[in-house]
């Protein structure tokens, strides 16, 4: 069983041409999401056994949420439900399909969970990431649950997906990044996460990770490992209509990749070697291409990438 734990939002995605408005002022169209709410559910679409571990609004916007997942065939019997609001992300599509975010997150129910008695039996990696790791007080529950996971030796993946409009002490956001990276098996971040971050793969690899996985948009994926090799995969060459969940997409398809080559552990990474991971990132460029080619995060399903 995979977890994904973090925050399920509602996207709201400008429609330019759909009405009198354009720009700021286009129509926008409610769409699910969340960085851990995609991955969740492109987890349950590629097949592997995937639980969601999160506090959902029992508004209509958290219903649908949850309907999508089941739909998915994600496992929701351990995801907190409140009368809190859903969160909404609206969305601001930029050259190439790239999106950025105005959040309204005030007082909404995926910002209030709580560390849960316990996860789903048979637990083989947890991922976390993305705004469940800023809002508080749900933040500090989470980032307790990443450090019980790992102490129990679940396999963690760790994808920052840097909202920086939600960080109001960048300085500080950065130290505690640092402090995860001990707990962390797998890190996955983008170029411009990592920019933003400060450092870089040989530097945090040195705090705890295994292998550290970067996405270079339309340029592909590469990973160095801690014994210092570096692997690299070109991208997929695609129709981009938005970049929604392509990186959501990439956490999914490595963990199933991975999974299904029996290298969820410290020990499966080190053993993959240059046609292993090549057949891993590889998997990921293939899936994020598709998620791109369509509007919203709408990542493939396994007969896609067969």
């Amino acid at each position: 069983m995979l977890v994904v734990a973090g925050e399920a939002l509602i996207d709201l995605v400008p429609q330019p041409g759909a009405g009198e408005g354009e720009g700021p002022l286009a129509p926008l169209a409610p769409r699910p999401g969340g960085g851990p709410f995609n991955t969740a559910v492109a987890l349950g679409r590629l097949g592997s056994g995937t639980a969601f571990c999160s506090r959902v609004s029992a508004d209509g916007f958290g219903t649908e949420l949850i309907a999508r997942l089941e739909a998915a065939g994600v496992d929701t019997s351990g995801v907190q439900r409140g009368p809190e609001p859903t969160t909404l992300a609206v969305a601001v599509l930029g050259e190439g399909g790239s999106a950025g975010y105005t959040f309204y997150a005030e007082g909404t129910a995926d910002r209030l969970f709580s560390l849960p008695a316990n996860l789903p039996q048979e637990v083989t990696a947890v991922c976390f990431g993305t705004c469940s790791l800023v809002l508080e007080p749900g933040a500090s529950a989470y980032e307790e649950l990443l450090r019980e996971q790992s102490a129990a030796g679940v396999f963690t993946l760790l994808d920052p997906n840097v909202r920086a409009g939600l960080i109001p002490d960048p300085v500080a956001y950065r130290g505690r990044f640092r402090s995860w990276l001990p707990y962390v098996s797998l890190l996955k971040l983008s170029e411009e996460d990592a920019r933003w971050l400060g450092g870089g793969p040989r530097d945090w690899l040195r705090e705890g990770p295994s292998a550290v996985v970067t996405t270079h948009g339309g340029e592909g994926l590469s990973v160095r490992t801690r014994e210092g090799a570096v692997y690299r995969v070109p991208g997929v060459a695609v129709d981009v209509v938005d970049t929604i969940g392509a990186g959501d997409t990439v956490n999914a398809a490595l963990l199933h990749r991975l999974e299904s080559r029996g290298a969820l552990s410290p020990e499966g990474l080190a053993g993959l070697g240059a046609e292993g991971w090549e057949d891993v990132l590889g998997y990921a460029a293939r899936a994020a291409a598709v998620t791109c080619s369509r509007a919203g995060a709408q990542p493939p399903y396994a007969d896609e990438l067969a």
